[in-house]
């Protein structure tokens, strides 16, 4: 395993915990609840941390109540020793036992009591206020990634959370005065905890865009970036290629959507009013279109599917298309398309060729 898995290994059991504990504490609600699941089916990894972290958890319940494994206990022993190792008395239970069996529960015994320890300086160190600090210098950026068809959800460190689309990647870098994100291609939603000491900045093209409580997509296309707010509000500006600084922000609220342009802003950008939940049904896994173009659709389709989607004419790819499509059931889809009419549809082994009847 190298240096950048153990890190995404290490992220992933961090996570872990902090699942264990929201869930430990009370049942979580509907919104958690999903988050949750979505988290889970993300990666094996992370059903295999969790249930690591749960497995430890249920270990430090049952042996914080005898009173041989207790701190006191375990720190008596420690002085006491010399250079060989502390050696634990064996529980109650097990005084019966000989042999290789014996010498592993004493062992056990003893990691279970390390744990004991290492958990109340955790929660005597966590008890502190708390801090945000720097970043210490060196310190690798996360960075996270999505191939073609895929999708990824991730909780940050603040417990925002991060989804990405297919062909996506991000890189995030949490500081003392922000938390900076930059999206480097593909499309993503955030949902983030608001920290009024501390922006959520997320940079993508050519736009800037600030959180102010909110749950926001931001989507880089071809020469632009699309950003879209479903809950709350964002502010967004245009970064002068010549200064790196932003022009005057526009502020989003909840149902609009801001287009900026690599290569020109307006004086005066004004939001367009839309359907957020629409817009974002790729957090659904789907696609949603109403009386769209054909070749629209095709191309949005394009963007999960295994084969592309090739339309043949002009005619055919200006008809106009509505409904919903799973993002990752080709087979449905072609069978829409066969279902036009006056269209012909050819699957092969690399491509879906739609043409005239």
């Amino acid at each position: 395993m190298n240096s950048n898995e153990e890190k995404i290994r290490a992220a992933i059991a961090e996570q872990a915990a902090e699942w264990f504990a929201a869930s430990d504490e009370a049942p979580l609600d509907e919104r958690s609840s999903a988050a949750f699941t979505a988290w889970l089916k993300t990666s094996p990894v992370h059903v295999e941390e969790f249930l690591g972290v749960s497995a430890i958890a249920r270990d430090l319940k049952e042996v914080r109540h005898d009173p041989e494994f207790s701190v006191e206990a375990v720190l008596a022993r420690a002085r006491a020793e010399d250079d060989a190792a502390a050696q634990l008395p064996r529980p109650r239970s097990q005084a019966a036992v000989r042999g290789p069996t014996r010498r592993w529960l004493t062992a056990a015994a003893s990691i279970a009591a390390c744990a004991v320890l290492s958990l109340c300086l955790f929660l005597a160190w966590n008890s502190r206020p708390i801090e945000h600090l720097p970043a210490p210098t060196g310190v690798t950026a996360l960075h996270f990634e999505t191939r073609h068809g895929e999708q990824l959800n991730r909780r940050l460190a603040d417990h925002s959370v991060v989804h990405l689309d297919t062909d996506s990647a991000v890189t995030i870098q949490y500081g003392r005065n922000e938390r900076l994100v930059t999206l480097t291609s593909g499309q993503a939603d955030f949902e983030v905890v608001h920290e009024a000491d501390r922006p959520f900045r997320v940079i993508a093209g050519s736009a800037e865009v600030v959180d102010l409580g909110t749950q926001f997509d931001v989507r880089l296309e071809h020469g632009s970036t699309l950003v879209t707010v479903v809950e709350g509000r964002v502010a967004v500006a245009r970064m002068n290629s010549n200064q790196h600084r932003p022009s005057q922000f526009v502020q989003l609220d909840a149902n609009q959507q801001l287009r900026v342009a690599d290569a020109e802003w307006p004086a005066t950008p004004t939001p367009t009013a839309i359907d957020a939940q629409r817009s974002t049904a790729w957090l659904r896994g789907q696609i949603v279109f109403d009386h769209e173009p054909l070749e629209h659709v095709a191309a949005e389709f394009n963007r999960y599917a295994p084969k592309p989607v090739e339309v043949t004419t002009p005619a055919l790819r200006n008809l106009q298309i509505s409904g919903v499509f799973a993002t990752d059931d080709t087979d449905a889809f072609v069978a829409f398309l066969h279902s036009l009419e006056g269209v012909r549809v050819e699957v092969t082994a690399t491509q879906i060729r739609v043409s005239p009847d």
